[in-house]
């Protein structure tokens, strides 16, 4: 028996026991295996709902596994690459997000609220949920921006500071009223935050900053009338040179609803681009250029099948942990998302 005859059968012998979330950014010897598939958004509101299965098989990275964990509480849930750290939600750690928030504090006072992205650890949720913010994704980061905003005359958002800027410009807030926190130099940071409503860390997804403004000016002169469509956290030049901007499940929504013929140039991770190409043979979709999240590919099929093996005897391995007070914390935070998103 082969390893996909293998991992289908197991899925099958397990039935409802087990619900296997699998991210957009999968390869598709593991997408095929998904009960949901989706981005971190869609992803979050089905963890949230799970009540009956006995385990969850999450195929993405650290971060998402933990936001299941604590929106799924007490159902177990299994990461099958073991260990996939984001190399993004790693640029923000606790101590430097608390510095940061002493630091800014001592100028507004309590006039600040703080938002994380989707792409952080679970302290750093907790830390925004005790301090009366919010998560986002890059789903709902504007929506999230504008309640924040409503609430307090400023904000600070990490650790992506190119969605913290694309979702502020968003909103229409002036570039100048738009500051970035370097962790590594925060003297320089707060002088240059006094003036600011929105400060957003300086980290990155190194998947999408590796587009360029020229790959978009060499895909129009290679392909005349092709419409680029690029995720938020490229970098604003890239942001501003595209047609259009957003999600994942944007990016997906924009393919499916362009017309028959259409060829559309993607700027996110190349095994949803390949997949999107595929999916539709009515259109062209090509690449901006190719980038791989590494962090995603650590999930293989032979992962899986080991993450269903263990279930399946009853003693699951890689299992996600997040002690008690974190969860508690970043629940907060987490459902102040969920509820701004309806």
């Amino acid at each position: 028996m082969d390893l996909m005859q293998k991992i289908a059968g197991l899925r099958a012998e397990l039935g409802k026991d087990v619900v296997v979330l699998v991210h957009h950014y999968q390869r598709d010897d593991v997408i095929r295996f998904a009960d949901f598939r989706g981005d971190s958004l869609q992803l979050s509101r089905v963890a949230a709902e799970q009540r009956d299965a006995r385990y969850v098989v999450f195929c993405g990275v650290n971060f998402m596994a933990e936001t299941a964990a604590m929106l799924c509480y007490p159902t177990p849930v299994i990461l099958p690459a073991g260990d996939a750290p984001c190399p993004m939600a790693n640029m923000a750690h606790l101590e430097q997000v608390e510095e940061a928030w002493e630091r800014l504090t001592g100028i507004w006072g309590d006039d600040l609220l703080p938002v994380t992205y989707q792409n952080s650890t679970a302290e750093v949720k907790a830390f925004c949920g005790r301090n009366g913010g919010a998560v986002c994704t890059s789903s709902n980061a504007g929506r999230v921006f504008k309640w924040a905003l409503g609430q307090k005359g400023h904000l600070i958002f990490f650790p992506d500071e190119w969605l913290g800027t694309n979702s502020a410009l968003s909103l229409g807030i002036p570039r100048e009223q738009i500051s970035t926190w370097d962790p590594d130099e925060p003297d320089a940071s707060l002088e240059r935050s006094g003036d600011a409503r929105v400060v957003v860390w300086k980290g990155y997804c190194h998947v999408h900053t590796h587009f360029t403004l020229e790959q978009v000016r060499r895909v129009r002169e290679l392909y005349p009338g092709v419409r680029v469509v690029v995720h938020p956290e490229c970098r604003v030049e890239v942001v501003d040179a595209a047609d259009a901007a957003g999600s994942t499940a944007y990016i997906i929504r924009y393919v499916e609803e362009s017309p028959p013929g259409s060829t559309i140039a993607v700027g996110t991770e190349i095994n949803l681009v390949a997949r999107l190409d595929a999916e539709h043979p009515d259109k062209k979709v090509i690449p901006l250029s190719r980038s791989l999240c590494g962090a995603m590919y650590r999930t293989t099929p032979v992962g899986l099948r080991d993450a269903l093996r263990s279930c399946l005897s009853g003693e699951p391995i890689n299992v996600v942990h997040v002690d008690a007070e974190t969860r508690r914390q970043a629940n907060l935070a987490l459902e102040r998302m969920l509820s701004l998103s309806g």
